[in-house]
């Protein structure tokens, strides 16, 4: 039987309550929602720029997998929690532009997109990750 680890990337932004950034428990990989927060600086940055804050929350939850040994090929599933439709073309196409430049294989990952609300006032956009490791 695997042992479930705790996953910790200083490239990641630290949790606010009481989760890890990820868990891994054999092959699987989950990382937590992540959201537009610099992890050197603990606060939100591109306020009001929805493509940034995809960018962003890409890039944390990119160091978060590797943390847990991971790389963006394993990823099969992101789940992405947009505050407004009005915001899913920009989104889409930073999104797009990440994946496509992370996902060296060319199988891109699954996906969900949600319309909802964030606990934050500047946060726009979270997205969290489901990867499986081939051991």
């Amino acid at each position: 039987m695997s042992t479930k680890t705790q996953i910790h990337s200083d490239h990641a932004p630290a949790p606010v309550a009481a989760y890890s950034q990820g868990v891994r428990k054999g092959p699987i990989v989950q990382i937590s929602g992540q959201v537009a927060v610099n992890p050197d600086t603990g606060h939100v940055v591109h306020l009001g720029d929805v493509a940034g804050q995809t960018t962003q929350a890409l890039k944390n939850i990119h160091a978060a997998i590797r943390a847990g040994g991971a790389t963006f090929d394993d990823v099969v599933m992101l789940r992405v929690y947009l505050t407004t439709r009005d915001d899913f073309t920009a989104m889409n196409d930073a999104y797009a532009e990440f994946v496509k430049a992370n996902t060296t294989s060319g199988v891109l990952p699954a996906r969900t997109t949600v319309i909802t609300g964030l606990p934050g006032d500047d946060l726009l956009v979270e997205i969290d990750a489901l990867a499986i490791i081939d051991d």
